[in-house]
This record gives C-alpha cells, sequence and structure tokens, in this order.
C-alpha cells in the first residue's frame, strides 16, 4: 500500500483528546486520524449515494405500491409500533423543519481580518 506524507495542525487540544482516544483504543495516532477520515469520507459517499437515489425516486409510483400493500387485511396483533414511537413523526417533521430553514439560510463566506 502507498502512503503518502501530510502534516496535519491540530489545536493543541484537539490533538491532547486525540492521543487519549488513540491511547485508550491501543491504536497509533496515525492510524486513529486514517480510520476517523476513512469514516467521514465513507459517511460523505454514503450521503451523496442516497441523494442520487432519491433524485430518481418516483413517488407517485412508490405511493401506488405502498397503496397495495397487505390489501384488506388489518394488521396482525403484535404489529403494533412500541408506546415510545408514538411522538416519532413529530420529531421527524421537526427534524425536516430544521433541515430546511438550515439549507435555505444563505451561505456566508468567512473572511479573515488582518
Amino acid at each position: 500500500m502507498r502512503t503518502s506524507n501530510f502534516a496535519l495542525r491540530l489545536q493543541p487540544s484537539l490533538m491532547e483528546a486525540a492521543r487519549k482516544l488513540a491511547d485508550a483504543e491501543g491504536v497509533a495516532l496515525n492510524q486513529l486520524i486514517n480510520v476517523a477520515v476513512a469514516k467521514m469520507i465513507a459517511a460523505h459517499d454514503a450521503s451523496n449515494y442516497i441523494a442520487m437515489r432519491a433524485k430518481r425516486a418516483n413517488i407517485p409510483r412508490a405511493l401506488e405500491i405502498l397503496a397495495r400493500a397487505g390489501g384488506d387485511n388489518p394488521p396482525m396483533p403484535g404489529d403494533e409500533l412500541p408506546e415510545g414511537w408514538k411522538g416519532l413523526d413529530a420529531e421527524i417533521a421537526a427534524s425536516k423543519a430544521a433541515r430546511a430553514v438550515k439549507t435555505a439560510a444563505p451561505r456566508r463566506r468567512a473572511t479573515r481580518s488582518k
């Protein structure tokens, strides 16, 4: 495997926390940072993949298929959602609304003062 060097500048407190975590995990600091970067890239790639698939979605067709699911059969005993899940719809709606507001806000470029 080919590797490359990169001078990484971290804040001292972040560097100390990373060293402690690497020690606790029993891995080298370099390995810890490699795994952290790999996880971030994987999460980003997964998010992009899901967004790409969502753009291709045929919502009316999906709703048509879901409307046919189960036919005239009522839910069977044991199909109920657990008690703690009843407020989940409200939480999801609030989360979507917060994301919509966040993405609608114009982004400002950070400027450095000299």
